[in-house]
């Protein structure tokens, strides 16, 4: 099984702590992007493309910019071109200040059944500061009228060590979201990346992050509280309650093969011991591939046996899941212990071993890109 991600590019404005490829909106270029995709799904099509998808993420971006209709199209093409399971997942990212009660009923009547909502935090100062074009109200609502719409699968974005944000603030997000009792959460600490707004602004002295320690504190604080409230926390970010995972990005941390299309996409093929391709984040330069029939899609690296099974464990231990020796034995020949003693001595006590399955606890998260640096 794979998965497909279909990356929507478009945003009316762009977050000031947001790194990822996106355009401001042109009509012109917006209404014409549902027949790109087509175009890229045919090629693909064309291509040999056989596996069975049973997942489809509409990522951006915004694709809640994409009007019902569109993405009811685009999803009817994906059922022509390619092998889609009868109950495949398929969710659309939302802004709420992008949707209506209208539209929200159309994306579920076009056949989106999962909704990832970007609701962020219920602090009114702190939705300004994030640049974000909706207020509470508008969230809201958005939750109210996906319920109403019929989606009963619906996570929502939570970001914490948020500047300014002090432990009442979170607390008051945490009962707020609590209260709506979504299916899901992705909780998110606000990091600047580099050549943001954000870091921008931070640079210029004119905001600050919270430390470390706030943002220890606060990560434990979501964990317990979410934990206690029944959520599983069965990945470094991600909640949910039972049979909620997202089955789509299970897939990219037990490196399933997905494929992306649109500008800006990635993708992931399992053969031999796999390798990632991207199409370019340049809408020009994508629309003339397609336009050429030539192969928008290019090769960012191919792995060698090493370099899978590193990667391979490096993501496994991200999930609350983890990795067995035995699928270590049965893919590479090896178990953790044999091959990685001293880099497994020293995670200890985080990284725990549980009759022969390696995983890390949720502090163990917190300094995961440091205990995973020797397995690399």
């Amino acid at each position: 099984m794979s998965g497909l991600y279909l990356h929507i590019p478009f945003c009316l404005r762009k977050c000031p702590y947001c790194d990822f490829y996106s355009e401001e909106v042109c009509e012109v270029t917006i209404q014409g992007y549902p027949d790109l995709l087509k175009q890229h799904l045919s090629w693909v099509k064309e291509q040999g493309w056989s596996e069975s998808i049973d997942s489809i993420y509409f990522g951006g971006g915004t694709p809640s910019l994409l009007a019902p209709e569109a993405i009811g199209d685009i999803l009817k093409a994906i059922n022509r071109t390619l092998c889609l399971v009868e109950d495949a997942e398929i969710t659309l990212e939302a802004n709420p200040g992008t949707v209506s009660q209208q539209s929200l009923a159309s994306y579920r009547s076009a056949g989106v059944n999962r909704l990832s909502l970007g609701l962020q935090t219920c602090n009114e100062k702190q939705l300004i500061l994030l640049g974000r074009l909706h207020d509470l109200q508008d969230g809201l609502n958005a939750f109210q009228w996906a319920r109403d719409a019929g989606f009963d699968n619906i996570s929502l974005d939570l970001m914490f060590a948020l500047p300014g944000q002090a432990t009442v603030d979170l607390e008051e997000d945490l009962c707020a979201y609590l209260e709506l009792q979504p299916e899901h959460f992705s909780c998110y600490g606000l990091t600047a990346e580099p050549q943001t707004p954000l870091q921008s602004s931070i640079a210029a002295g004119e905001l600050s992050l919270p430390d470390e320690n706030f943002y220890a504190d606060a990560f434990m604080q979501i964990h317990e509280q979410l934990t206690a409230a029944d959520y599983e926390h069965y990945e470094i970010a991600n909640y949910a309650r039972g049979g909620y995972s997202c089955r789509h990005n299970l897939g990219y941390w037990q490196r399933h093969p997905y494929l992306g299309i649109g500008a800006g996409a990635h993708s992931f093929c399992a053969d031999q011991w796999g390798s990632r391709w991207h199409v370019p984040a340049d809408m020009t330069a994508y629309q003339q591939a397609l336009h050429d029939s030539q192969e928008p899609m290019r090769c960012l690296e191919a792995f060698d046996r090493e370099a899978a099974m590193r990667e391979t464990i490096y993501l496994a231990l991200r999930t609350r899941r983890g990795i067995t020796d035995n699928e270590l034995q049965q893919r590479f020949g090896c178990t953790l212990q044999d091959t990685f003693p001293e880099a497994i001595a020293s995670s200890a006590p985080w990284l725990i071993n549980d009759d022969g399955r390696w995983s890390f606890t949720p502090a163990g998260w917190l300094l995961f890109d440091r205990l995973i640096l020797p397995f690399l």
